[in-house]
């Protein structure tokens, strides 16, 4: 398959997607987990990020707190941190930024939008952290839509939307596995060709999906009539894309959010594929947003490098 087929496939699956028991924690509160006994509690795993942006903005990446053992990919190649280009390319860090943290495993990670040289650049940033070492760092930067398919800088222009920002009561909560359950109904729901609704995905009244800041879903969707009704848009188009394949990357159990890696696509060797790093807000036995960062890679890049 070649680009201009892929491209044309995948704008196409973009428009078929916008033409389509709560168990709470036992607790009540998310746990300190492995990352908070090793001396890297929540807040630190977030300073850990606002750490690396500030140094990708400084062009120094000197001081950061790495372990020796650190691995690091751009655009899902691997390279020692000081040949990343993104070191000498950021200019200034805008003010979108949503984080994901899962302190039981001590992974990190954000949706930001940075610049370089005044254009705006959609960058995911995923951290491992061991004792209080960034011992991982990936970085995906998307550019353009030729990049990332979708490139709506307005949508992202300010805060983070609220329901992505809202922090569920403790009461609200489910557990880690419950949330990974709900989250993975939506690849399954892809798999199906048919709908959501076909896989009992339990979305909210209210819910809605933005992908590279472009809303694709939800009531207040304007691309087609039927892109109102998230749980039943046809998803037909992917009995010739081909199912998707994904891996749970982080949970936010706090605020009830699931950070998975998706891709779809080309099947063979040599094509390129749609990855994306979507977060589904769970709480309350239902999904009530979902929000990706997307860019167009290799497929022999679509995990990333990391698997």
């Amino acid at each position: 398959m070649n680009k201009r087929t892929l491209l044309a496939l995948l704008a196409s699956a973009a428009c078929a997607l916008t033409a389509h028991a709560a168990q709470p924690a036992a607790s009540g509160a998310a746990p300190a987990g492995a990352a908070a006994r090793a001396g890297c509690d929540r807040e630190c795993l977030r300073s850990k990020v606002t750490e690396v942006l500030h140094a990708l903005a400084r062009h120094d990446v000197s001081k950061l707190p790495v372990a020796p053992t650190l691995r690091v990919t751009e655009d899902a190649v691997e390279k020692p941190l000081k040949n990343v280009g993104l070191v000498t390319s950021v200019t200034k860090l805008r003010g979108y930024r949503q984080d994901f943290i899962d302190e039981r495993t001590g992974m990190v990670g954000a949706h930001v939008m940075v610049e370089e040289s005044g254009a705006p650049v959609l960058l995911v940033v995923r951290l491992k952290v061991a004792s209080g070492l960034i011992t991982e760092m990936e970085l995906v930067p998307t550019r353009s839509k030729t990049d990332g398919l979708l490139f709506n800088i307005d949508g992202l222009s300010g805060t983070t939307t609220e329901m992505m920002s809202y922090a569920p009561p403790l009461d609200k909560l489910n557990t880690r596995e419950e949330m990974i359950r709900i989250a993975e109904l939506y690849p399954k729901g892809l798999a199906s060709t048919v709908n959501f609704n076909a896989v009992n995905l339990p979305f909210s009244a209210d819910a809605f999906r933005f992908e590279n800041g472009a809303l694709m879903a939800g009531k207040n969707c304007t691309r087609s009539p039927d892109c109102k009704d998230i749980g039943a848009q046809s998803l037909s188009v992917f009995k010739r894309l081909g199912p998707p394949i994904h891996k749970v990357v982080a949970v936010d159990e706090r605020m009830g959010i699931v950070w998975l890696r998706l891709a779809w696509g080309a099947r063979e060797e040599g094509g390129d594929q749609l990855t994306a790093f979507e977060a589904f807000k769970v709480f309350d036995g239902q999904m009530h947003a979902v929000e990706a960062f997307i860019r167009i890679l290799p497929i022999d890049k679509r995990k990333g490098g990391w698997d």
